[in-house]
């Protein structure tokens, strides 16, 4: 079986060099390559490939390279590519990793962590499809010959020290927000503020509001809980599938939407007399949930 690949990265360069390492594993097909953001969008959305190398801290920031291109694929596909991200700069790897990213790789890659890469995106790809032949696995692997490996890192590889990315996820003296979300687990939200742990079901939340540089979590409950992130972090790292944003000032659970006037241009909460504006900018996430709740089991009357 080949698993097929696209290459997202505003250098051209590394773009040659990511293929060229790709091509010494016998069952990854290149497809195509792209630079920028929306590029990017349209060939994953035409090709839908198994795999995908993504840059996200782009040296062209018109390119507008980074992790939101993931949650923009949710919007539209079932089944999301394998994602590995491809960088210059370890910084970004605690926040890559809320997106279940298959691996973190840093530039210029080295074909040793590559192939460990590959072999996670094999163990993830073999994950996703329980009823494949485990006596018989489908492995990417080589097919060099050891002068031909000799000869590919001589030419290719770039000495970076063996960098090993290490990422603590959790500042002990700072603020801090982390996303869970285990397979066939319901996501948890961990909100940590100087030693105290706060861990919320994603379920019991009604919706985020905007305040300044922090937000503030809503719960059905009626208790409000003060996270030390802006509303444009959570929407980066909250999975579009359940949260969507609708204004400037507010995420909303789609979950706990009772009702939509798009006349007043607002959407009401389950069980309460809370009502939240939406705004023109945002208009297409309301059509999205409007038809995310019309594809469930729904009567229109």
């Amino acid at each position: 079986m080949s698993h097929t690949f696209i290459i997202i990265d505003d250098n051209q360069e590394d773009v040659t060099r990511t293929q060229a390492i790709a091509e010494r594993f016998r069952n990854l097909s290149f497809l195509a390559s792209a630079n920028n953001y929306d590029d990017g969008v349209n060939l994953i959305l035409e090709h839908q490939p198994h795999l995908v190398f993504l840059e996200i801290d782009p040296s062209d920031k018109k390119s507008n390279l980074s992790l939101s291109l993931i949650n923009e694929l949710y919007r539209y596909l079932k089944t999301v590519p394998k994602i590995i991200v491809t960088t210059g700069k370890k910084d970004l790897a605690y926040d890559a990793l809320q997106y279940e990213v298959v691996d973190y790789l840093l530039k210029p890659l080295n074909i040793n962590d590559f192939r460990k890469a590959i072999l996670k995106f094999d163990r993830a790809i073999q994950s996703d499809l329980p009823q494949m032949d485990v006596k018989n696995p489908v492995a990417t692997y080589e097919v060099l010959d050891e002068a031909e490996v000799a000869t590919l890192e001589q030419d290719i590889e770039v000495d970076v020290n063996d960098i090993e990315v290490q990422v603590t996820p959790i500042v002990l003296d700072k603020p801090a927000v982390a996303v869970v979300q285990q397979q066939n687990q319901e996501l948890v939200i961990c909100v940590k503020s100087y030693g105290d742990y706060r861990y919320i079901d994603s379920s019991d939340i009604l919706y985020f509001e905007a305040d300044n540089n922090s937000t503030d979590i809503h719960l059905n409950n009626g208790e409000m809980i003060t996270a030390f992130k802006t509303l444009k972090h959570f929407e980066t790292v909250l999975p579009p599938s359940q949260f969507l944003r609708i204004h400037n000032s507010y995420i909303i659970n789609v979950n706990q939407v009772s009702r939509i006037h798009t006349g007043n241009t607002v959407c009401y909460i389950k069980n309460s007399t809370t009502k939240l504006p939406f705004s023109k900018s945002y208009k297409e996430n309301v059509d999205l949930i409007i038809s995310r709740i019309a594809a469930g089991n729904y009567l229109e009357i």
